[in-house]
């Protein structure tokens, strides 16, 4: 995939947080069948302004705001879905798929399948992801492996504003299933730690992003890094370190778990040689694994060193502020991820 730049008007910059609201709200005008439901999103705007003035613009008929019982309100989701609709259901947290694990997988997930191909279940399940903000093991991890992991799901996860649209927009308009993951420290709000570039140009009108194509964020000859989400801001911000000691990063932002697009990936280690994967999930039988083991299997003489990874080791995400940052993909984990395989 080749280098995007999003065509915006001068001036025009959003956050992501604003990215996703207006891709919904262009979707939900274009088709009366597309709603939004969840805890919270409606007057209070999404606890991280995922569907901000929708309530507003749409009324209570659209825009439900459901009790606190995760399983009835993704049952509800899929039954609207299979029967025409178009819902957007929000799972506050990633954390708490356990609650309704079965609604997603035993059914979200089967029910195209298991009818033959007869019924589609076109629908969004959006879930804020990822730590460093100490929100305690229960409120800090991102599993879009878990997701992935488990057949019957598109998976996808923007790192910046053109693409949180973009991605969006496709996945309300696709027939399957539709796993959406928004990192916090990506959203672009007030109450965060800042991050540049998390407020960027977005395209006006319809944007949208290929579900399943990775994207090559930045054009390097030395190492590739793969990553998604936020650690895409971190890997590019340590290319940029490292590119004035000679170290030329290349960085790969997968956009889409499900399906992964391995020839990017494997395009980027052909020319460079090395690979590092940043994964913000977790180290063991997840995503970083299996993108070593695609290009491995597919082609094991593009290494020219052992392929590396930097991902967060099998423990809960802890609480205290050191401890969490001791365990997350931070810029000074991955810089010395690149260095060693460089050899500097």
């Amino acid at each position: 995939m080749t280098l995007t730049e999003p065509s915006a008007p001068a001036g025009r910059k959003l956050s992501t947080a604003k990215a996703m609201v207006e891709a919904i709200a262009q979707e939900m005008e274009r088709d009366e069948r597309v709603f939004v439901l969840g805890e919270d999103v409606g007057s209070y705007g999404g606890i991280f302004s995922s569907t901000t003035g929708l309530l507003d613009q749409f009324g209570p008929r659209r825009v439900l705001d459901t009790p606190i019982s995760e399983t009835a309100f993704i049952g509800t989701a899929i039954g609207a879905a299979v029967e025409g609709m178009r819902p957007v259901v929000e799972l506050m947290f990633v954390d708490f798929f356990g609650v309704c694990m079965d609604q997603i997988y035993n059914h979200m997930a089967k029910i195209h399948y298991e009818s033959g191909g007869n019924v589609s279940v076109p629908m969004v399940l959006t879930a804020a992801v990822g730590g460093g903000y100490s929100d305690g093991a229960q409120h800090s991890q991102c599993l879009w492996g878990t997701f992935a992991h488990l057949p019957g799901m598109k998976v996808v996860v923007p790192s910046n504003p053109a693409d949180a649209k973009g991605l969006m927009t496709s996945a309300i308009r696709d027939d399957n299933p539709v796993v959406y993951l928004f990192h916090k420290g990506v959203m672009g709000l007030p109450w965060m730690a800042k991050n540049r570039r998390s407020i960027g140009p977005v395209p006006e009108g319809d944007h949208t992003v290929p579900i399943g194509k990775a994207n090559v964020v930045r054009p390097g000859s030395d190492v590739t890094v793969v990553t998604l989400s936020l650690s895409v801001h971190h890997a590019l911000d340590v290319a940029d370190e490292l590119a004035g000691q000679g170290v030329d990063c290349e960085v790969v932002d997968l956009r889409s778990l499900v399906p992964l697009d391995t020839e990017t990936i494997l395009d980027s280690v052909g020319k460079t040689g090395r690979l590092l994967v940043v994964d913000e999930d977790y180290l063991s039988f997840g995503l970083s694994g299996e993108v070593i083991a695609r290009v491995v299997e597919r082609d094991p003489t593009l290494l020219r060193a052992p392929a590396a990874r930097v991902a967060v080791p099998d423990v809960p995400i802890p609480y205290a502020r050191p401890l969490e940052y001791a365990v997350l993909p931070t810029p000074a984990r991955i810089r010395q991820a690149v260095l060693n395989l460089v050899g500097a």
